[in-house]
């Protein structure tokens, strides 16, 4: 069976024109910890498609924040915006760099490129350990659209009276309409391409009478617009509960930048582990550079070690291939991770293997050309 994309609305915008494409620009981000292991998997999966990449190694991570007080350089906006689309492997390792100076960088890359939608499919595949009981292949099949530049994340607010025993920090969440809309407006367009056309929107309008009331009230004006897609609001303590006690009846779910962070880590549990989740941050308009990262952090614990699981990076160089118009190509890098989840012989230690990273991107690649 083939493992389509989870994920319609990825090429629900115009495709530029390929024959105008000598090579698919791709800046290659490995970052921290295992990212530079896993990146080279995913790229190594690419170099054996029929179709033409043209990689840009950029070596930015935690090592120049002793030198340089940051973890990349001042310009490093303008030197990704020239690319197709960003790969990035993994950022953070705070026996080098404070977490929230490290991780700055992604976040500047979302707002900065309008990255305003983060996708995060979640899909149990044939072969992987499932810890829930009576859960067969295939019975989980959602996909998280996560508001990417906007909500809980933003620089609004401070830390006033330091020092002082009135200290106090003040963290603002901030919903525009638009940005409310776009979101909502892009997860019913990919409800509308799956087979169950069903969103679920995450909320907690019953204590954040503001934004998430506010955020209520823009779902219901959407969805006027979409009379052949099912909507049902959810809480988000009674989502983190039902992912994990029924997941099967997800299929497309919509949440602000918090709930999403939090609820796609419970996802990519339920179907074994951080190395399965793949992701993409996409701008839809196409204006400025989408980015492709796999969900988990940077390990530095078992980086240079060979033990990395690279599928979630392969999965997300998928993503990008039918994010550039090559969608048959995804499909049949998907395929080829299926088969080799499936086959079960060639597995990292993460999922009771013996083998190393490249190992499985060795099979990967061997039953992608065979």
């Amino acid at each position: 069976m083939e493992a389509r994309a989870p994920y319609g609305a990825l090429t629900a915008v115009k495709i530029p024109d390929k024959d105008s494409i000598m090579a698919y620009k791709v800046a290659l981000y490995p970052g921290d910890g295992v990212g530079p292991e896993v990146i080279a998997e995913a790229r190594r999966v690419l170099e054996a498609l029929p179709a033409s990449f043209e990689f840009t190694l950029f070596d930015w991570n935690s090592s120049l924040y002793a030198s340089t007080g940051r973890c990349a350089p001042r310009d490093y906006l303008d030197r990704l915006m020239p690319f197709d689309a960003i790969l990035l492997g993994a950022l953070g390792d705070a026996s080098k760099a404070p977490d929230h100076i490290a991780v700055e960088p992604l976040l500047s890359m979302r707002k900065g490129f309008d990255q305003y939608v983060n996708i995060r499919p979640t899909f149990l595949y044939d072969g992987v350990d499932c810890p829930l009981k009576n859960i067969a292949p295939g019975q989980i099949d959602m996909v998280v659209i996560r508001e990417n530049t906007e909500g809980e994340y933003t620089d609004l607010g401070g830390r006033h009276y330091v020092g002082t025993p009135h200290e106090a920090a003040m963290q603002v969440n901030y919903f525009t309409r638009m940005g409310t809309e776009r979101i909502i407006r892009y997860a019913f367009e990919t409800a509308r391409k799956r087979e169950r056309r069903h969103l679920t929107s995450i909320t907690k309008s019953n204590a954040l009478k503001y934004s998430m009331v506010f955020w209520d009230s823009v779902l219901a004006d959407v969805a006027k617009d979409y009379p052949d897609v099912t909507c049902a609001p959810m809480l988000v303590d009674a989502a983190a509960m039902n992912f994990v006690r029924s997941p099967g009846m997800f299929d497309v779910v919509v949440c602000s930048n918090l709930f999403g962070d939090i609820l796609t880590d419970i996802a990519a549990i339920i179907v074994g582990g951080m190395g399965f989740a793949g992701s993409a941050n996409i701008n839809p308009t196409r204006r400025y550079p989408s980015m492709f990262e796999p969900v988990h952090g940077s390990a530095p614990d078992i980086a240079g070690t060979g033990k990395a699981n690279p599928i979630a990076a392969i999965l997300s160089a998928a993503m990008m291939c039918e994010f550039l118009g090559e969608v048959e190509l995804a499909g049949r890098v998907r395929n080829a991770v299926r088969a080799n989840l499936a086959g079960g012989r060639v597995r990292t230690p993460d999922r009771g293997g013996h083998d190393s990273t490249s190992a499985v991107g060795n099979d990967i690649i061997k039953k992608l050309q065979g």
